[in-house]
């Protein structure tokens, strides 16, 4: 008897836009956008399926050291985000991968935030650049910390280009919410830092409603758990080392997300926002 396939994310058979979760016994309630083009078929699918591709764009060179190279981005993953070997599943986009490593752009002199997203095999998802910088706060920039209090829009882009959230973290001295939204300006939900004393804790909220969080496991704030919202341990993020070059001359974050199983939307679109709030709330604020 043939053994069935492992979990993952495979095209849908309803509809070939989107692929679905199958947990290695049967199709789940789960499904997230395919990524173009539909990848060729592979045997050893389940029934009447095949195996959704993994993102293969390029990934791009990061300067002063700390490429964004495969090699580079495993080893980022497995050896100092702790992710054990290859996790299972990804539909190879932003929204199904198990694993997400976001690496900043590294610069010597930093005028606007950019991130590169890669899966765990060092294949590039999407980007992220920060939009709407005025002439007054890219000077504060240059020449204080003061910008860290003013308003931070970020726009996540799939590895096409075309954007598919954004974020508006409104000024602020004091505890942040970043604003989530789709791209025609659809409210997703709302990632709102919960303390300003201790370990910090982020609600992920939609209409009011909590349905999940972030809480660091330090005072460093280096790792963060990642719950629902029955409390349930669901994922995590790890700020990991950038390396010697970057460390000496550039303010350049890396952050490896780990999902223990897919999640339906909102939660999943507020997570992979998570990684970006944490660096936006609380690395910058630091640099």
């Amino acid at each position: 008897m043939t053994a069935p396939p492992p979990p993952g994310w495979y095209p849908d058979q309803v509809d070939q836009r989107y692929v679905r979760w199958w947990d290695g016994r049967q199709w789940t309630q789960h499904v997230q956008p395919a990524r173009p083009p539909q990848p060729p078929p592979q045997p050893g699918g389940p029934p009447g399926a095949r195996p959704a591709g993994q993102g293969d764009a390029s990934p791009i060179e990061l300067a002063l050291g700390g490429t964004g190279d495969s090699d580079s981005v495993r080893h980022q993953a497995q050896q100092q985000a702790g992710v054990g070997g290859t996790v299972a599943g990804g539909g190879g986009t932003l929204f199904s991968e198990p694993v997400l490593v976001v690496n900043q752009k590294a610069k010597l002199i930093e005028m606007a935030n950019e991130y590169a997203v890669y899966d765990q095999h060092g294949g590039q998802l999407g980007s992220v650049v920060q939009t709407g910088q005025s002439g007054v706060q890219k000077a504060l920039r240059l020449f204080t910390k003061l910008d860290a209090l003013m308003t931070v829009r970020l726009e996540i882009r799939d590895a096409g280009g075309a954007p598919v959230l954004t974020m508006n973290r409104p000024a602020t001295m004091w505890k942040s919410t970043v604003h989530v939204q789709r791209p025609d300006g659809t409210p997703v939900g709302d990632i709102r830092m919960e303390n300003a004393f201790g370990k910090p804790r982020f609600a992920f909220e939609v209409d009011g409603r909590r349905i999940g969080g972030i809480t660091a496991q330090n005072l460093r704030a280096w790792d963060f758990k990642i719950t629902d919202e029955r409390d349930e341990h669901i994922g995590q993020i790890s700020k990991t080392w950038q390396g010697l070059g970057k460390a000496m001359f550039t303010t350049a974050d890396n952050y490896v997300l780990q999902l223990h199983r897919p999640l339906p939307d909102p939660l999943i679109s507020l997570v992979v926002s998570a990684a970006l709030t944490i660096d936006t709330t609380l690395g910058q604020a630091q640099k």
